[in-house]
């Protein structure tokens, strides 16, 4: 696949380079294998422009001609209704429904702890690792059973836990024995091609080499 920023740019996405949200969006493009202009953006630092399209000033923000998007669940079910090979959700409504819960209680149970896994009060921090850890140990028997967290096909919920799972080490979290399961899923989440190409430099260096 040739990089992101090397064809013709019909969409911009504006990304942090060590944000989970912006990583989620990130592992969808190279799944889509969309033409898109991926901005690094150092979220400390963002660029004026940002504000200028996006009221809440936040990243991922994508332009796609006229339209902009922001949230990275919106701009991953737009991009999954807009380029739907492969299909990254469930094609009946019911089960698309569950897959839409399923982000939902990710987004509020485990991505809603992240700034305070990030933030310099340790009980809060440490509150918020064990809650996490705990969360995934509870649903890794569902790994004995399929590959991926919908069933036999990769999904946008995968996208969405997959930046979690691989910033575990940054948040000093260990998995006990009985996670087994989901520490399988990850590696197989880790060895896509669409995963590897998502990260970013700063984002490699949050795993040692070899992990």
């Amino acid at each position: 696949m040739a990089t992101l920023t090397t064809r013709k740019h019909i969409m911009t996405l504006y990304a942090g380079t060590t944000d989970p949200h912006s990583h989620r969006t990130r592992i969808v493009l190279h799944e889509k294998d969309v033409e898109c202009q991926v901005v690094e953006v150092d979220i400390r630092k963002k660029p004026r422009e940002i504000g200028e399209l996006n009221p809440y000033n936040t990243v991922p923000t994508m332009i796609d001609r006229d339209l902009v998007l922001y949230e990275s669940h919106i701009i991953n079910e737009y991009l999954d209704e807009r380029l739907p090979h492969p299909p990254l959700m469930p094609v009946d409504p019911v089960s698309r429904a569950k897959a839409r819960l399923m982000l939902m209680r990710f987004d509020r149970d485990w991505y809603s702890l992240l700034p305070e896994l990030t933030g310099g009060d340790k009980k809060r921090t440490q509150t918020a690792r064990n809650t996490l850890r705990d969360g995934l140990t509870v649903i890794s028997p569902v790994f004995k059973e399929q590959p991926f967290i919908l069933g036999p096909e990769f999904s946008l919920v995968d996208c969405a836990l997959a930046p979690i799972l691989w910033r575990l080490p940054l948040y000093g979290i260990e998995l006990p024995r009985q996670a087994k399961p989901i520490l399988d899923y990850a590696e197989r989440l880790f060895a896509r091609k669409s995963f590897k190409l998502s990260l970013t430099d700063a984002e490699r260096d949050m795993r040692p080499r070899g992990k």
